[in-house]
């Protein structure tokens, strides 16, 4: 009997290498080579003559709107860019227990009345899941359900049954009979989800794929598994928490960074009609330290309290904590500062907080930031019903952030009365009962705190 070969594979690329080695030298990432079984050879394919491939020049091909398919869920449907769209691919991930199985049940639930589904499942029985549907209330959902992880037979299975939609849960716990490495490998987890992927665009199928995540939060699996399919969504959140985040990370139909906002209650996971509340923490009278920035996830603007503490040292050197924000953006704001500020925060511990859960990436944040940090150094508040954004350079000044208008409106309409922001944001028309305040350096928008 032939002696099984094995070889070390990059979870991070793919790339093989005869031995263990600390870095991968596809990508360049450290202690990401996993021991794998080799796979022989290929049989090379040998082209046929006479044999060509269609050319289409591009002014020849005729367009058409995507029709979607919208799973009943609001913002599920927001995330996706309106719905679910013929022969796409979706790729779910998050941490275990956040709600991936739960939500897409109540997708397929709604959707089966209208659409015949299949729900794939690998991890659980059908007994398990017919639990779940009796807990969340959809034990007479008309959704069909299979158990299996074979490829072959998932695929002779949708041949047979023919869906419109096909859910597979998970894409680690699916493997093919023509690799000889164990499911939940590179190779198996990226040769599955090229097949149904080619399934999906040769019959235009919705697949959606659920993935586990590793420790670090990403697919686990190689990255080319993300650039496979059409759309990624990561749940987001604390799992101790009631709600939930979903967020696009690519959408080839849609808006990327769309947010999606869910609370998880007993009868499954509920959309939230006013997610900028769910982000403003309430107190009673101002308090030092507390900031509230109009964000934008997507297409959507959202209302944030950023809370800053600023505390002197304890002995030892001065810590930088930020949750929910880059933590070597917050190094940078604090030397900015202090340069063109004037706010020495050398002696302090400065911890920042994005309030709810939610992570921050837009720059926009930054003025909010900077006005929090010297609130709370100064322990003076902020204005009552104040909202501020704007980006800050390396120079001091503050840069303008893009669909500034539609932040104020949001801002108008929970109430806010005052405005800090830059002076290329200014509207060229005033809001009733809002006050715009503008400014183009770090000193002024501390002046503007100040003087309010």
């Amino acid at each position: 009997m032939a002696k099984t070969r094995t070889i070390y594979s990059c979870t991070e690329c793919g790339a093989s290498a005869p031995k263990w080695q600390g870095q991968c030298t596809g990508c360049g990432a450290w202690n990401t080579l996993v021991e794998v079984i080799a796979t022989p050879n290929p049989v090379r394919f040998e082209s046929v003559s006479g044999t060509r491939a269609a050319v289409t020049s591009l002014s020849a091909v005729k367009t058409q709107e995507n029709t979607r398919i919208a799973t009943g869920i609001e913002e599920f449907d927001r995330v996706l860019g309106g719905g679910l769209v013929p022969g796409g691919v979706v790729l779910i991930g998050g941490d275990p227990g956040i709600g991936k199985s739960t939500l897409l049940l109540q997708a397929t639930a709604a959707l089966g009345a209208a659409h015949r589904t299949l729900y794939v499942t690998g991890e659980e029985s059908v007994e398990q899941i017919a639990l779940r549907a009796h807990r969340l209330g959809l034990v007479n959902a008309p959704v069909e359900l299979l158990a299996e992880v074979q490829l072959e037979a998932i695929v002779n299975a949708i041949g047979a049954a023919r869906p419109e939609i096909v859910i597979v849960d998970s894409i680690q716990t699916v493997y093919t009979e023509a690799l000889q490495s164990a499911p939940g490998s590179v190779a198996q987890v990226r040769e599955c989800a090229a097949q149904l992927t080619r399934l999906a665009k040769q019959q235009g199928v919705i697949v959606v794929l659920v993935g586990h995540v590793t420790k670090e939060g990403a697919i686990a699996g190689p990255r080319v598994l993300e650039h496979i399919v059409d759309t990624v969504l990561y749940f987001e959140g604390d799992p101790h928490s009631s709600f939930r985040l979903v967020r696009a990370i690519k959408n080839r139909f849609g808006a990327a960074n769309e947010l999606g906002v869910f609370a998880m209650t007993e009868r499954g996971l509920r959309g939230v009609s006013n997610p900028s509340a769910l982000f403003l923490a309430q107190h009673a009278d101002p308090v030092s330290g507390s900031a509230v920035v109009a964000t934008l996830e997507g297409s959507r603007p959202l209302l944030v309290e950023i809370q800053a503490l600023v505390d002197p040292v304890q002995g030892g050197m001065p810590r930088r904590l930020a949750v929910g924000l880059d933590a070597q953006r917050l190094a940078l704001l604090l030397a900015v500062l202090h340069r063109h500020g004037g706010v020495d925060t050398g002696g302090y511990d400065v911890f920042v907080n994005a309030v709810g859960g939610v992570r921050i990436q837009e720059p926009a944040v930054d003025l909010a930031v900077v006005l929090a940090i010297e609130s709370s150094l100064k322990n003076r508040p902020l204005p009552a019903k104040s909202i501020v954004f704007g980006e800050v350079g390396l120079a001091g000044e503050i840069r303008p952030v893009q669909r500034g208008q539609e932040r104020l409106r949001e801002a108008a309409k929970l109430g806010f009365e005052t405005v800090l922001l830059p002076a290329a944001n200014r509207p060229r028309h005033g809001l009733d009962g809002v006050r715009v305040i503008t400014v183009e350096r770090v000193d002024q928008a501390l002046a503007a705190l100040r003087d309010c």
